[in-house]
């Protein structure tokens, strides 16, 4: 018998809930963090396990699975670029469940879905995005006022 073999269909039709994955790996990789129902986060961390794992090969086959996964080019270079340098040498559990308690419209459990090392790293890089394009902003309208 195959006890337990099955898996959550999350309430969608086929077709809606693997797109609603993809979304999900997509943001999910670009951000490092996503916040979502937990039976969501549960149906979604294999796959993004499995992204970040194809990421570490960088191999171009590898690359064109990912790409056939995701919907946007920035996911596929966060998985082969930043991730898969900061997970080089760890052998899988990329991700953590973090619940978070019921959401108050409908009582569903809520949870963050995030990489190990998330607040080592997340916070400081967005911070410092934050900045250089503020810089960017300011040297582009001081050239602008000036031109």
């Amino acid at each position: 018998m195959r006890h337990l073999s099955g898996y959550s269909s999350l309430g969608r039709a086929s077709d809606h809930r693997r797109a609603m994955l993809r979304n999900m790996t997509t943001s999910f990789l670009i951000e490092g963090r996503i916040r979502t129902s937990l039976a969501k986060a549960r149906a979604l961390r294999p796959i993004v396990e499995k992204m970040i794992t194809l990421g570490k090969r960088q191999t171009l086959h590898a690359r064109r699975q990912v790409l056939s996964y995701v919907f946007k080019k920035d996911a596929v270079e966060a998985a082969f670029g930043k991730l898969s340098t900061r997970f080089n040498t760890r052998p899988g559990g990329y991700t953590r469940i973090i619940k978070l308690g019921q959401r108050s419209g409908d009582a569903t459990q809520m949870a963050y879905l995030e990489l190990v090392d998330f607040q080592d790293h997340e916070g400081k890089v967005k911070a410092d995005e934050k900045k250089k394009r503020g810089e960017k902003k300011a040297v582009a309208s001081e050239e602008h006022a000036h031109g």
